[in-house]
């Protein structure tokens, strides 16, 4: 702890310019950190998530009080009782819906942004949805600034989804549920897939389901994973 805040202080203390490299320099060390061989863990990520961990700012997406650990691999929080996901996480399920670059992605759980700046990074299109307006007003608003403009955000109820953008390639749920909402998979095409944590609070378990062709579903479990509650308009 005693490290990050001199950490801290020291970038804030340097010039614009040599704040950015020293962050450029601790990016490329999460991502080293995270691409690493890990005991009964996947890893490997694809190049296209490895490069657009390394383009996306994540100091730029948490509180400037926050920033001194935006690179530490460890989810921070964003407010209104949400996190930003650790970045391993970020780069699992980004990897595991085997995106392509003219793919259209529906996000749920918009939070500060920053997933959906990965993925956009990576396809053509990204919708997002959070429930939280603040939240959805900023994350809107800071990815406009950094010039995400194929990223679109809509404040509402993500368990409803988005059907008139429907169908999409893939679907990313960043809020930990009892079950699929069964809108998500009507709104997702034959061939494509769905990541989400599924189980109750400390019991959850990253599960990624895949349509097939002929629209039968198929599940497997990743890993156990602890993500904040799905929540829902009431």
């Amino acid at each position: 702890m005693k490290r990050a805040l001199l950490l801290a202080t020291a970038i804030l203390a340097m010039p614009a310019w040599s704040a950015d490299v020293e962050f450029e320099r601790l990016r490329r060390a999460m991502v080293d950190e995270i691409s690493a061989d890990r005991d009964g863990l996947p890893a490997g990520f694809a190049p296209q998530v490895k490069e657009a961990m390394l383009r996306v700012p994540r100091h730029l997406f948490v509180a400037p009080s926050a920033q001194r650990y935006a690179y530490d691999n460890v989810p921070l929080p964003i407010g209104h009782g949400q996190t930003i996901s650790q970045p391993y996480i970020v780069a699992l399920m980004t990897h595991v819906l085997g995106l392509r670059s003219g793919d259209r992605v529906l996000e749920i759980g918009t939070g500060s942004g920053y997933q959906a700046a990965v993925l956009a990074e990576i396809v053509a299109k990204v919708y997002t949805i959070e429930i939280v307006p603040p939240l959805a007003a900023e994350a809107r608003e800071r990815l406009a600034r950094l010039g995400y403009r194929n990223v679109e955000v809509r404040t509402g109820d993500g368990y409803k989804g988005w059907p008139e953008q429907a169908p999409f390639d893939a679907i990313m749920v960043t809020a930990g549920a009892d079950e699929t909402p069964a809108p998500l998979l009507e709104q997702l095409k034959p061939g494509g897939k769905l990541v989400i944590p599924l189980g109750p609070s400390g019991n959850q378990r990253l599960t990624l389901t895949e349509k097939r062709p002929d629209g039968t579903l198929r599940s497997r479990e990743i890993i156990p994973v602890r993500f904040v509650p799905f929540t829902r308009e009431r």
